[in-house]
């Protein structure tokens, strides 16, 4: 693995000499798909995920409960702790010192009527991603999660924020991004084809010679590749991989009691953070309202026939759209959809109280449905 590594520093030494502008395009696309495929060998072993070590790419054994999973990440000592315990009422160990947290500390807290697992991971420190101090487990736990906290302590440099952004990126998460519009099938034969549906305009973005020559560099010699937007080459190299995750991220500045107006005005330009004292509480109800929004989640309430509809515990849908009543009964049960004849909709989607809609409605926050099934 040392003689990966070496080669990993070589390949990172040339790029940082290299001058980036279209003439040097083709160079730096080939390192970048060599440096890719370097740190998945590094990350799986020579021959992928069976020939590395025992515990590569395992997370920690915690079961996934609630309506969504959410966790702490950030360097020791910046109060991911306390404020699990802030957000659910689970005891998990605080002190003064650093790593006082050694394994993944799970806890549930309500908002909004939905249940939301979060989980305080142990402290990561530079190098986590190949697999130092137990970094390799924590994020590992983190890609199984549909929103990450990156807790940061107010009063340290922003440094730290950089960091664990880039342990995060070589393990292959994605924060804050969508998966690049990108379609490559594998062709028998027939060479590269390669189609432009949207102009590439980015200074290390893609041409037909950095298309082929990525290709190659992964081995494939006939596909088919369609851009259907403005990409770079890391985008194009992460959708070759196929194992990237894409999260979305919120930045946690934890301990602004101990900073200046002044200094947390300069964070405020900041996009994505929210700042809080988990000690005191100050500040947790924008940050459980943000945690809602990133997450994307929406209240369904349901309503038995001759009933009054069931306030207390709502079905949570998760969509960046508005979700259909064919996902609201697939989130109850897949065979539902099966016998389903039509739904009464009460709420902000429907044009009069109620609506007799079928399965390709789009409901709304907070919205009535009544399931009706086929007869017989």
């Amino acid at each position: 693995m040392s003689n990966v590594q070496k080669q990993i520093e070589e390949i990172e030494a040339e790029m940082a000499r290299t001058q980036k502008n279209k003439a040097t395009n083709y160079h730096l696309g080939t390192l970048k798909a060599k440096l890719a495929k370097l740190r998945s060998e590094l990350l799986n072993g020579p021959g992928g995920k069976s020939a590395g070590s025992k515990d590569a790419g395992r997370g920690f054994d915690v079961t996934k409960s609630g309506d969504t999973r959410i966790g702490l990440v950030g360097f020791p000592s910046v109060g991911k702790s306390t404020l699990l315990t802030t957000l659910t009422g689970t005891r998990s160990e605080a002190a003064a010192y650093e790593f006082t947290t050694l394994t993944c500390i799970p806890g549930t807290m309500k908002y909004k009527g939905a249940r939301i697992q979060v989980l305080d991971l142990p402290g990561i420190i530079e190098g986590a991603a190949e697999g130092k101090g137990r970094g390799r487990q924590v994020i590992s736990t983190a890609r199984t999660c549909n929103l990450i906290l990156i807790v940061l302590d107010a009063g340290k440099p922003l440094t730290h924020k950089k960091i664990i952004e880039a342990e995060l990126f070589s393990f292959g998460i994605r924060i804050n991004q969508v998966p690049p519009n990108i379609k490559i099938v594998k062709k028998e034969a027939g060479g590269i084809g390669y189609q432009e549906m949207t102009p590439q305009t980015k200074l290390q973005g893609m041409n037909p010679e950095v298309c082929r020559m990525v290709l190659k560099e992964f081995k494939i010699s006939c596909a088919e590749v369609i851009l259907r937007e403005d990409i770079t080459v890391d985008q194009f190299i992460d959708v070759i991989e196929g194992n990237r995750a894409y999260i979305p991220v919120l930045y946690v500045f934890n301990k602004i009691d101990s900073i200046t107006i002044e200094e947390l005005d300069i964070l405020d330009q900041m996009p994505n953070y929210v700042p809080i004292s988990s000690r005191d509480k100050w500040n947790m109800d924008e940050l459980m309202e943000e945690i809602w929004n990133k997450c994307n989640m929406l209240r369904i309430y349901t309503k038995p026939k001759g009933q009054i509809p069931d306030y207390d515990e709502p079905v949570i849908l998760h969509s960046a759209k508005n979700p259909t009543v064919e996902e609201f009964c697939n989130r109850i049960h897949k065979s539902l959809i099966s016998s389903f004849s039509h739904a009464w909709v009460w709420g902000r989607s429907a044009k009069h109280q109620p609506q007799r809609v079928g399965k390709d409605h789009e409901l709304m926050d907070e919205d009535v449905v009544q399931i009706v099934k086929k007869a017989g």
